[in-house]
């Protein structure tokens, strides 16, 4: 039993050797394989050597930088860099108009988000009710009378402000805080002064002391809005 045992130890010793052996063949002839000239026709002696590019990845070269000062951006010094104004603009036309009443300095024009008319002038948004300066709004439950034919002016002058905004943001100048008590402003939709576009519509009055005294005449003229018949 001992030598049967032995047998078999010797047997699996050389089987090991063996495998081995057939593994260090195999690595022999890919490194010949791959710096192994081939031949291939030449113009001249019909044959001529021709190398395999070799491909093992530790053996390729970097890639070079071309142009480098040319395309990189060049080193500036920090001390170097002026600061400059930004030019005035080429024209007004870009500019916003502003607001030709005098503001307490404390008051920035703000953006007020979904503003909803209650009256031709007031509207209500973010918590502020504003009224709109300058001008004098029709009572939402007023009527109006054109040639004997009386008709509710004041909600279809609400409806009409209303339907112009569509819930789109106005600028206005107001003062910094929230107030629970109304405030007069003049307030812009884009480029568009609101109190001038009320009065000249015929949804409000301008007032003795405001800026909308031609823009009144031009709507009476006209027959806009409340001077004119039921709409």
């Amino acid at each position: 039993m001992a030598g049967l045992g032995h047998s078999r130890s010797a047997i699996a010793l050389g089987s090991l050797l063996l495998l081995a052996g057939v593994l260090l063949i195999i690595q022999a002839g890919a490194l010949l394989a791959v710096d192994r000239p081939v031949l291939a026709p030449s113009q001249n002696s019909g044959t001529q050597p021709i190398r395999r590019p070799i491909v093992e990845a530790h053996r390729r070269e970097p890639a070079r930088k071309i142009a480098q000062n040319l395309i990189a951006s060049p080193q500036l010094d920090p001390v170097e860099l002026e600061r400059v104004e930004p030019r005035p603009p080429l024209t007004d036309l870009g500019l916003a108009v502003p607001p030709k009443a005098p503001m307490p300095e404390d008051w920035r024009e703000v953006l007020l988000y979904r503003p909803v008319a209650t009256s031709s002038a007031i509207f209500e948004s973010m918590g502020r009710k504003v009224i709109i300066s300058g001008i004098q709004g029709i009572d939402p439950d007023g009527s109006c009378s054109f040639h004997d034919v009386t008709w509710p002016c004041g909600q279809r002058a609400r409806a009409a402000f209303n339907s112009w905004l569509r819930g789109r943001a106005l600028k206005c100048f107001v003062p910094p805080d929230v107030e629970r008590f109304a405030i007069a402003a003049p307030c812009r939709l884009g480029k568009q002064d609101v109190g001038a576009w009320l009065v000249s519509n015929g949804w409000a009055t301008a007032l003795p002391s405001g800026i909308y005294g031609k823009a009144q005449v031009t709507a009476q003229g006209a027959e806009m809005g409340i001077f004119g018949p039921p709409r």
